[in-house]
């Protein structure tokens, strides 16, 4: 009898355990969904404010705001910078990040807290105090600042706490110097190293970083704002002045494009350990 009894009353705590996970995710995502709901109904539904409510949940959606937003002026020129911008930080980080994290885990592993701390400064720094200094030396560097371009340097440092996180975490979850070792020991170079024994094995590490270094880009508004520039954010925050619904519009769009870019770098990064647990046998 006694034996018998245990799943009877293990079965109730079970139950239990499993409730209040549940309730906490049931919780954070209306907490989450229901701002983008009605953010997606002022934006989608041709229903005046004031007639948002569960009577019009489903009457006269359109894409129309959508459709004209990206007809307009500058929607596409601006697009396409802020994707050359984005391409062009994550070659910039990958270059100076990536050796950096290799030399300090390699040679001077002691200073990786400070290493550390140091990225984390973007996080503390807000960007408007860094677009202050800019501002304080753009007369002596207008041959620099006058560029498009020059933007991505600023936007690297931005990324840097999540850049630099993503490929530690990678490099820590690799034997890093016995890779190094084993390919000195065969004769290979530096190079040959890097990027026949490195980049391979760091590659899920390298994908998280770029797609996290992306989502900064794309996302990003004070500086470009303040150094004129004409990027995708500062577009939808003009074009929101004049037409509200289709600037709302954009930016649902460009949330859930995020939020796609970020499911199919989780759904990378799984398949990658996957194979990686599988491969061996």
């Amino acid at each position: 009898m006694a034996v018998a009894d245990v799943p009877a009353t293990g079965r109730p705590r079970r139950r239990f355990g499993r409730l209040l996970p549940n309730l906490v995710m049931i919780v954070a995502a209306v907490f989450f969904l229901f701002p983008l709901v009605a953010q997606a109904r002022f934006a989608f539904q041709k229903v005046l404010v004031l007639q948002l409510g569960w009577s019009t949940l489903t009457k006269r959606w359109t894409l129309s705001p959508l459709t004209d937003a990206f007809d307009a002026e500058g929607f596409s020129t601006t697009l396409w910078l802020s994707l050359k911008l984005a391409l062009a930080t994550v070659l910039l980080t990958m270059i100076l990040v990536l050796p950096t994290v290799l030399w300090v885990h390699l040679k001077v592993p002691q200073v990786r807290t400070l290493i550390e701390f140091l990225t984390v400064l973007p996080y503390v720094i807000p960007p408007i105090a860094l677009v202050a200094g800019i501002r304080v030396v753009q007369p002596h560097a207008r041959w620099f600042l006058n560029s498009d371009y020059s933007l991505v340097p600023f936007y690297a440092v931005l990324a840097l706490p999540f850049t630099f996180r993503a490929l530690d975490a990678g490099i820590r979850a690799v034997d890093v110097k016995t890779l190094v070792d084993a390919s000195r020991s065969l004769g290979a170079g530096w190079g040959t190293t890097m990027f026949r024994a490195l980049i391979p094995n760091l590659r899920t590490a390298i994908i998280s970083s770029a797609f996290l270094t992306a989502t900064v880009v794309l996302g990003e508004f004070t500086i470009a704002s303040v150094l004129l520039k004409d990027t995708f954010p500062t577009f939808m925050a003009t074009y929101y002045q004049s037409n509200g619904q289709g600037g709302m519009a954009l930016a649902v769009v460009a949330l859930l494009a995020t939020t796609a870019l970020l499911m199919i770098l989780t759904f990378l990064t799984r398949r990658r350990g996957a194979a990686q647990v599988v491969a061996p046998f």
